[in-house]
């Protein structure tokens, strides 16, 4: 629609989590570096970020840089049983048809994982969106996953991913036992003024145009309107190409941003005068 207006040979923000598209910030670098080190050390790490901060996007980088030493188990629908986490966790192991009681199950998950480090691959379970996860039990089960290791090693890495509330019921007293056994937190910030101007024209580049496109004044507004947040830059960007392709605007300006901005209501808690 807009893209060849604007001289660009794909959608520059997409809401898919395209690897090709992810800005490393200082914080993104930061993280995956951690994530990488914990799949190497197979620990536990919990990686929280607000809504649209690029978790699920730095995960699909994460499962992009994994050789064939490791089994990823990507989980993307926490909603589950304790019973229905542990037969997930089996079928992305390769075991056909898992047993039905949770004793039986877990010996059973423990062979496999025992017979995976024999030939020298290593299982990553990914869990995203990790604070839907329904209740305690389920967390429990998560927590059972970590006796499985040997006197030197352990014999899976668990990453669980999500919003900072995932934080919050972590550091509950119900979940101490669980707690403990996290290697590594990390929680991802919100984009910088600076970051989400290098961003914006990142994400232009992939797409194919290298000229700037957006004015200072309305990166500044997109950031405003943001909080930094790049799922929300996405829209806003997005939003505003539409606009200016509508109005044959061959840059996109401050004034461009704030009719957006208002299409999406963002300028509802904002006082007389301030715009």
């Amino acid at each position: 629609m807009y893209e060849e207006y604007y001289g660009l040979k794909e959608r520059a923000f997409s809401k898919t989590p395209d690897p090709r598209f992810l800005y490393m910030s200082k914080a993104h670098r930061e993280a995956l570096a951690r994530l990488e080190y914990v799949v190497e050390a197979r620990e536990f790490m919990v990686l929280t970020g607000e809504i649209g901060s690029g978790k699920t996007t730095l995960s699909r980088a994460l499962l992009d840089r994994l050789d064939e030493s490791y089994r990823p188990i990507l989980l993307i629908n926490p909603r589950v049983s304790p019973n229905q986490f542990l037969r997930a966790v089996s079928k992305g192991l390769g075991i056909e048809r898992p047993r039905y009681f949770k004793v039986d199950l877990l010996e059973e998950i423990y062979q496999t994982l025992y017979d995976l480090y024999e030939e020298g691959v290593s299982p990553v379970v990914i869990i995203d969106e990790a604070q839907l996860i329904p209740g305690k039990k389920t967390f429990e089960e998560i927590r059972l996953l970590t006796n499985f290791q040997l006197d030197d090693t352990n014999l899976i890495t668990l990453i669980l991913m999500g919003q900072p509330e995932l934080r919050k019921r972590l550091d509950s007293g119900h979940y101490r036992a669980l707690r403990q056994r996290i290697g590594m937190f990390y929680h991802l910030p919100p984009l910088s003024l600076e970051e989400t101007e290098e961003y914006i024209n990142f994400r232009l580049h992939v797409a194919g145009r290298d000229d700037p496109l957006f004015t200072k004044e309305a990166i500044s507004l997109i950031h405003r309107f943001s909080s930094g947040i790049p799922r929300k830059i996405n829209n806003l960007a997005s939003n505003a190409l539409l606009e200016g392709f509508g109005r044959d605007a061959p840059i996109i300006d401050g004034d461009i941003i704030m009719d957006v901005a208002k299409d999406m209501g963002e300028l509802k808690d904002t006082a007389p005068g301030e715009v």
